[in-house]
């Protein structure tokens, strides 16, 4: 989903995914959301949303080692999903004793161990933190169990990004202009979902910077 200019959205589970046995315990979902800031320049661009299943993302293979593509280009494959700017988004699975090199050549990386147990150059990491990665160096991660790992990163933008609630952009003065337009209504509505409104927070969260 691009947001651009401006998008709202709804996520429902399907009744089915959510009963089961006796139809009154919730269904357990293992997922990672990631929010990718747009470049420079394109920020204002019209929001969008794509759909790209499983089958049509690359896999790259090697000695205990399966990655899918989910975003951007790795290891000589490139997926089909919408980029905006230069990214690196993959989902890797490793069995217990399995490395890969990570290559040194994208302006920002990033790892984080969903499932299992994980080290980057002989450095235990924890599960489910994210581990920013030094510029310029080449490291290798390694299974000490089955692991899930995700990679991602990509380019680094002139600007500071500023984040409130759900608003993002290089300009606090746009997230002021887009605080008012919510508490105004003026964002369209999800088509056969208006009833249900999320107010916007007072007070906080506050308004965080990167970098």
């Amino acid at each position: 989903m691009t947001a651009g200019r401006g998008i709202v959205h709804s996520e429902r589970s399907p009744d089915a995914e959510r009963a089961r046995r006796d139809g009154s315990a919730m269904g357990r979902i293992s997922g990672m959301q990631t929010w990718l800031a747009l470049p420079d320049g394109q920020e204002e661009i019209a929001p969008a949303f794509q759909n790209v299943s499983a089958e049509d993302l690359p896999i790259v293979e090697g000695e205990g080692v399966r990655a899918r593509v989910i975003m951007g280009s790795l290891w000589g494959a490139i997926a089909p999903t919408t980029q905006h700017g230069a990214t690196i988004y993959a989902d890797i699975l490793l069995d217990a004793g399995a490395s890969v090199a990570i290559a040194a050549d994208a302006d920002e990386r990033a790892i984080v161990v969903a499932l299992g147990a994980a080290s980057l150059d002989g450095e235990p990491l924890e599960r489910h933190a994210l581990y920013v990665l030094a510029p310029g160096r080449a490291m290798t991660l390694k299974a000490s169990s089955d692991a899930r790992v995700m990679l991602l990163g990509g380019e680094d933008f002139k600007t500071p990004r500023h984040v409130w609630w759900n608003f993002v952009s290089s300009s606090r003065e746009r997230i002021e202009q887009a605080k008012d337009d919510w508490r105004a209504g003026r964002f369209a509505v999800v088509p056969g979902d208006s009833e249900e409104y999320i107010p916007l927070p007072e007070g906080a969260p506050k308004t965080v910077s990167y970098p």
